[in-house]
């Protein structure tokens, strides 16, 4: 056991994964002391690995004792997630040269500013449509709520104007446009400027974090996920389902008129890597006709709704579009 503490993990945290079950010695020594053979230190390795991480130790349970992954599936799952970890630290850190360079020039740099280095630029450019196009759907928002189960803290993040933010529990919101902050209504709840990729809270905050429709707008979907995943005991996520051959022809817009978004989503991750970031299962949401949230299908049966300035919000016809829900517990 000596030689395996010398590699930077102390006895006192090998007593505790032997007590927990997560690292357990194949042997023990005459005189009592736990012995650990190759296949134990590969493991410890993998344990160390992830939770330097940032994974939680019954993340990391999960993950090292999945049968179905091996040695090999471990190593690239790890450098996948280094590989991650380090595109968005070279983000960052572009993002603070170009601050440190407008304040060396004397340039003041306001916080909504800080944000838009960081990917906020968009939702400031899409926002001010929002309280005419998005709406909270009723039957969309019971099935988003049933998967909250009964947290009674959701943080909400990429929350927009706070569509589907339930009224009947404790609710933090997080979203990094101030065009969208400026826009949510009043007695909302309240709204903290960040980016899902670094949410401002400590590990296990909240009873859920939830983000409805947003993922596909983060900068890194899996980091922000994976920081959903941090800060609560149980995820729940609307989003795109982009995995099933041929999507993109199933819908007239982006078939016929925007082809790009094929491209604009080519290294979007799949439904099936979201869920196993955080965790989840996933099922369908359907999107009826007559649903009174303007997604992004929404208006299949009223195309000529594409080009009106102001939407009629009695009548917005929506598709069965591509969506999952997926929670974690």
């Amino acid at each position: 056991m000596g030689r395996v503490a010398e590699a930077g993990v102390s006895v006192r945290t090998l007593h505790h994964y032997d007590e927990i079950g997560l690292v357990r010695p194949s042997a023990r020594t005459a005189a009592g002391y736990r012995a650990y053979a190759a296949c134990d230190v590969e493991r410890l390795r993998e344990v160390l690995a992830y939770r330097r991480l940032g994974f939680g130790l019954r993340e990391v349970a999960e993950l090292v004792g999945d049968p179905s992954t091996d040695a090999v599936a471990h190593l690239r799952r790890l450098r996948g997630l280094l590989l991650e970890r380090r595109d968005r630290a070279d983000a960052m850190v572009a993002a603070i040269e170009r601050e440190l360079e407008a304040r060396a020039k004397g340039l003041k740099v306001t916080p909504e500013e800080q944000l838009e280095m960081l990917g906020a630029r968009l939702y400031d450019a899409i926002g001010s449509a929002y309280t005419a196009t998005r709406r909270t759907e009723p039957r969309i928002a019971a099935q988003i709520w049933d998967a909250l189960g009964d947290a009674q803290t959701v943080l909400n993040v990429g929350a927009g104007t706070g569509s589907y933010e339930p009224a009947d529990r404790d609710v933090t919101a997080v979203e990094p446009s101030a065009v969208m902050r400026g826009q949510r209504p009043a007695g909302s709840a309240p709204c903290v400027a960040a980016a899902a990729e670094s949410l401002p809270f400590e590990d296990q905050s909240f009873d859920v974090a939830m983000a409805v429709s947003t993922v596909h707008h983060w900068g890194d979907p899996r980091a922000g996920l994976r920081e959903m995943r941090r800060v609560a005991r149980r995820v729940v996520v609307l989003t795109f389902d982009t995995d099933e051959p041929g999507w993109q022809d199933w819908f007239w817009l982006t078939r016929d008129y925007l082809p790009e978004s094929a491209a604009v989503l080519a290294e979007f991750p799949s439904l099936a890597g979201m869920a196993d970031a955080i965790g989840a299962r996933a099922e369908p949401v359907p999107i009826l006709w007559e649903c009174a949230d303007g997604l992004f299908e929404a208006y299949w049966r009223r195309p000529a709704a594409y080009l009106e300035d102001r939407l009629d919000s009695r009548a917005r016809p929506m598709s069965r579009a591509r969506v999952k829900v997926g929670g974690r517990q």
